[in-house]
């Protein structure tokens, strides 16, 4: 699973966001996100299933520079071109 697709599953199933929310969060088109998302369901699905090792590596994402409310402003998002993960303080310490 690519670190888009983890991304992805984890703000629409674990966060709770819509679509379109996820979609503005990664700063991509829902349609992508839609995607991405069901490619990572059917990578999830397949690891529960047949007891496969869910590895979650590689894709094209930068680490937001900035605090968590950073990447939802407009000026920041603009910038971006790729997927913004944002990490909270917990997991930046564990860097």
């Amino acid at each position: 699973m690519t670190v888009e697709e983890y991304e992805a599953f984890r703000l629409i199933d674990h966060v709770g966001m819509t679509q379109e929310e996820c979609a503005e969060r990664m700063c991509v088109s829902r349609t992508t996100v839609q995607d991405i998302y069901s490619k990572a369901r059917r990578k999830l699905a397949c690891s529960l299933v047949e007891g496969a090792p869910l590895i979650i590596e590689g894709g094209q994402y930068r680490i937001c520079e900035h605090n968590e409310g950073c990447c939802r402003r407009k000026a920041c998002r603009r910038a971006c071109r790729n997927v913004t993960l944002v990490l909270s303080e917990e997991q930046e310490a564990k860097k």
